[in-house]
């Protein structure tokens, strides 16, 4: 069986490159310690990476980048 080269392999982005690029921002202005939470920054600063990348994907998802949907933290 012949092995398929990367060329031939289809690849599926789970995130755009617009979505990376908006966590990178996001990660960036965290480090700096610019970012904020919240609406208007009224949440004081972020300190989580984690949660500077929750930012960073939350924002591609407002603008309309390819961002996979946030999954449901209810459970029925």
């Amino acid at each position: 069986m012949k092995k398929k080269s990367a060329s031939d392999r289809k690849t599926h982005r789970k995130y755009g490159e617009a979505a990376s690029k908006s966590v990178e921002g996001a990660l960036h202005k965290e480090k700096r310690g610019k970012l904020m939470s919240g609406k208007g920054g009224r949440g004081g600063k972020v300190t989580s990476r984690k949660q500077a990348i929750a930012i960073g994907l939350s924002e591609a998802r407002r603008k309309g980048a390819k961002v996979p949907k946030k999954e449901s933290t209810m459970h029925h």
